[in-house]
Formats: C-alpha cells, structure tokens, sequence
C-alpha cells in the first residue's frame, strides 16, 4: 500500500487509516461528522497527497489540450494561474477522468487527475502528447494539502510565512507558483480555501502548523459528504468511461461552439442531437431513511439508480445523486429495504458556502 509523506502524522493525530486507491489514508480521525461541520462553519484540511500533478510544457502544449480536452482551454490562456475544471474523454464521448488544468504560460499548463486514475490518464495524456512534442511530467516531489472552510484562507495565511500577502490576493479558481508553494484557490467542498502543493520534505511539518493554527485535520468521509453537498461528481462512483458528460450534469464543461476537434466531440454532438436517455439529478429523500449508493429508483418515465448518496449533516437530511430517465418528473420513489420511500428531484448543488441551495 502506497502512504503519502503525511501518513506518519496522520496516525500520530490519531486518523482511522484505511485503503482508497492502493494508498493508506485516514477516513476520519474520531467525527466524521463533526469534521464535516468544522468545514463549513471554520476550517479543515484534507491530505490530498494521493491526487497525481502532472507538468505539461512544450511550443504546441495549448493546441494539444484543445485537442485533449472537452472544455476549451482559450478560456485561460493568457491568464496566468487560472483553472479550468474539465472533462477528459475517450474516442466514443465516455468520461477518462475529470481534471483541473491551470494555465501557468504559453509552454506550461498543470493539470491534477484522480488518483484510482492515475496511470491510465498518465498512459493517454502521454499518447495524446507524442504528436504534439509536448513533455509529460509527473510530479511525485510535491505533497497537496486542502485546507477549507470560510476561515480557511484566513488561518492558512498565518502559516505561510513570506508567501501569504500573494496567497492573499488570488481570486477564486486561480493559482500562483510562491516560492517553493503552488497554492490554488480551489477545492472539493463548496467552501472556500486554498489547494497548496510543496515539496514533500515540508509536507509533515506544514500540516503541523496548520494544526496549531487552528485548522482541524479532516478525512476522506467528511470529503465525501461535503463534495456531494456541494454537487461535486466523484469519479468512478457518479461516471466512468461508459457514460458522457451529458449524462453526468456536466454539459456545461464541454465547449462545442468553436469548431474545435476534441476527442469525443463526434459522439457527444450525436448524442446531444438525439437527447440523452438519461439525466443526472440531485435527489432528497422525503421519508426516514438513508440513501446509498446503487439504489433502484422509480419515476414516471422508468427507473433509474442512485450513484451517490449519504446523509447531510448540513441539512439534516438524506441526499443523492441519481441517473434517471430524461422524462423523469419531481416527485420519484427509492426502494430502500424493500420500500418505496418518496424523494423529491432537486438541482444540485445542495449546499454551498455553508448555506442550503434547496
């Protein structure tokens, strides 16, 4: 099992490790709900260590990711350190991973993919980039630390040392090589904060700052409950390579009008002519119960299945996400236990920045 630079601090704060990915990482360190809300109400952080940096750099490197990915990157080129979340798909419009790619220069752009994905979007990026002359690197020296919540940034910047007046002044989904840091105004959670790479040797020593600064040391269960607050697809659970953006409510990352020639684009113009079959929906269950992952649902239209599903601390109330028929109305059934439990249909996200969206 793969530990990140962070795994010896993890158990000496006390964190229940488990395996996510082939990497030894905590799931909680005592509350998982208790995290959850030290989240949205002051400032955790995550060790997302796990997560792959990769370098892309070359003459050709933003023609090459017009070409790689289903969002159109001119969207950030020339603004140095914004992000652009994406899709990047296979040759039949199917989803590879999801990706944050940052716009640093003309010959450089960085992108983190997911870790259960790593060498398989390592293995296409490096085969897409052949052609283009560009240069793939894997950035295995930095260590990533999320800190989140609406005092994140604040807390975080007392620990940054010479690096916190620039840190200070990023906007929202951009990104500054600082130093030694590359700090990112970005997240999981549907809070605000900062993403920050360093170099791994720093790694334990920065989360212990952290830590004395106030900030709470927070595991992969609260991560998830708060990224599906907040309407955030985790990939493999809500798509895969077997369903396209379309159908993953993430239409809105893929850019058709220019004329650009991505890979995929043919199949996902044909399917967005046709009408997909399928829709992703946010689902709150109106009954007592709990929603779960791979649950049968019934609408008028047919049925469907859960692909995430948890109970909100933040709402007090059981949440989803759902692939159901495209002729689905508001008002749907779960079978939980062998019952039909009422669940409303409502437009993700559930939460954001504390507050409910519902």
């Amino acid at each position: 099992m793969a530990k990140t630079p962070l795994y010896d601090k993890h158990v000496e704060m006390g964190g229940k490790i488990v395996d996510f990915a082939g990497w030894d990482m905590p799931i909680n360190y005592g509350s998982q709900v208790e995290e959850h809300h030290v989240v949205r109400q002051d400032a955790g952080m995550f060790d997302v260590s796990h997560m792959t940096v990769v370098d892309m750099k070359g003459d050709r490197v933003a023609e090459f990711l017009q070409k790689l990915l289903a969002n159109n990157v001119d969207k950030i080129v020339g603004k140095p350190g914004k992000a652009l979340y994406s899709c990047m798909l296979n040759e039949q419009g199917g989803v590879i991973d999801d990706l944050i790619t940052y716009y640093m220069d003309d010959a450089w752009f960085r992108t983190v993919v997911n870790a259960a994905t790593r060498e398989k979007d390592i293995a296409w990026i490096e085969k897409q980039a052949a052609a283009f002359a560009v240069t793939v690197s894997v950035r295995d020296d930095v260590a990533m630390i999320a800190v989140q919540g609406p005092n994140a940034r604040e807390k975080a910047m007392t620990v940054l040392g010479d690096a916190a007046s620039a840190a200070g002044q990023l906007g929202v989904f951009f990104a500054a090589e600082i130093g030694d840091k590359f700090i990112a105004r970005t997240g999981y959670t549907g809070e605000d904060g900062f993403e920050i790479m360093l170099p791994e040797a720093q790694a334990a020593d920065f989360w212990q700052a952290l830590a004395d600064a106030g900030v709470k040391p927070c595991g992969l269960g609260s991560r998830d409950t708060l990224r599906l607050e907040a309407g955030m697809n985790l990939y493999g659970t809500d798509m895969d390579e077997e369903i396209s953006p379309l159908e993953a409510a993430l239409g809105w990352t893929i850019s058709l009008d220019e004329g650009r020639d991505f890979i995929g684009r043919g199949p996902l113009e044909a399917l967005k002519a046709k009408g997909v079959e399928r829709k992703m929906v946010g689902l709150v269950l109106e009954d007592r119960g709990v929603l779960r992952g791979h649950m049968k649902i019934v609408t008028e239209a047919g049925e469907g299945e859960t692909t995430s599903g948890s109970f909100s601390p933040t709402l007090g109330k059981s949440i989803a996400f759902a692939r159901v028929p495209a002729g689905a109305g508001e008002q749907v059934q779960v079978e939980i236990r062998g019952k039909l439990l009422n669940a409303k249909v409502v437009k993700a996200p559930f939460v954001r920045n504390g507050k409910s969206c519902i």
